[in-house]
């Protein structure tokens, strides 16, 4: 791949970046999907942007404030960059925590439950990862250890892997992976939990990969968080896909 420039386009002065333009067009994409998808689920598509408003905007703060808390080093010198995501540091875990957070907060005051919700927006989560993580090709972050694969991006003279494009690939495909599985679930929680699952497994291998990861001592958070997210939602998925069956016996 060759080396790119960050910068799409200067108005006025002020250089407009592939980073900005890429995630906002994965979140545009996501709600359009979410928005369209709603009623499935049996909730009002108009509702639906109620959650975006707050929680889009929120996930952003969480994503933000954990990779600066993981980089205090960096940002303490200088306050001013903690407000600079031009320039990249949004931490998809962080997003999703208090994404996550805000829209079962906001369920509960709604009266909707929260994981027939979560299941809605899960493949739309997922397609906005995909898109997204192409911000990193630009910014030239996110990247693995050295390679010789003819797909290597070159950072600073050197070939690497391209994580962020593996997991672009693979949320792409986990995308159309939930929208079958939600489209026939079997109770409620299915495809979030699965998504949680899938996207962790990924993580935590690609992570092994990359050379720019998040620590926490010595430990990549990234896999510490991903394997903990795995087997917690694994054994959720197991309890739920149990009383499921369970119940249908009953009924049956």
């Amino acid at each position: 791949m060759p080396i790119p420039n960050p910068i799409a386009f200067t108005v006025f002065g002020i250089d407009i970046m592939w980073y900005g333009i890429l995630v906002a067009a994965a979140m545009i994409v996501a709600v359009i999907i979410l928005y369209k998808r709603a009623p499935i689920h049996k909730l009002s598509s108009e509702k639906t942007l109620d959650f975006v408003l707050i929680c889009i905007p929120i996930g952003v703060i969480g994503a933000r404030l954990y990779y600066v808390i993981f980089n205090w080093a960096y940002y303490s010198g200088d306050m001013f960059k903690i407000f600079n995501i031009r320039a990249g540091g949004l931490a998809i875990h962080g997003g999703l925590i208090l994404g996550f957070l805000t829209a079962i907060l906001l369920c509960r005051l709604w009266d909707i439950k929260a994981l027939n919700l979560l299941d809605l927006a899960a493949p739309s989560i997922a397609i906005a990862q995909s898109i997204g993580r192409w911000g990193n090709y630009f910014n030239q972050e996110a990247y693995g250890g050295p390679t010789n694969l003819p797909w290597a991006i070159s950072i600073k003279g050197q070939m690497v892997h391209p994580t962020f494009l593996y997991e672009s690939i693979w949320c792409f495909l986990l995308f159309f992976v939930l929208i079958v599985i939600d489209n026939n679930r079997k109770f409620e929680g299915q495809t979030f939990l699965l998504y949680g699952i899938l996207y962790s497994f990924e993580r935590f291998f690609v992570e092994w990969l990359r050379t720019d990861s998040l620590m926490i001592g010595p430990l990549k958070q990234a896999q510490v968080l991903s394997a903990s997210v795995f087997i917690i939602f694994l054994v959720i998925y197991i309890i739920l896909r149990r009383k499921s069956k369970y119940r249908n016996r009953i009924f049956y």
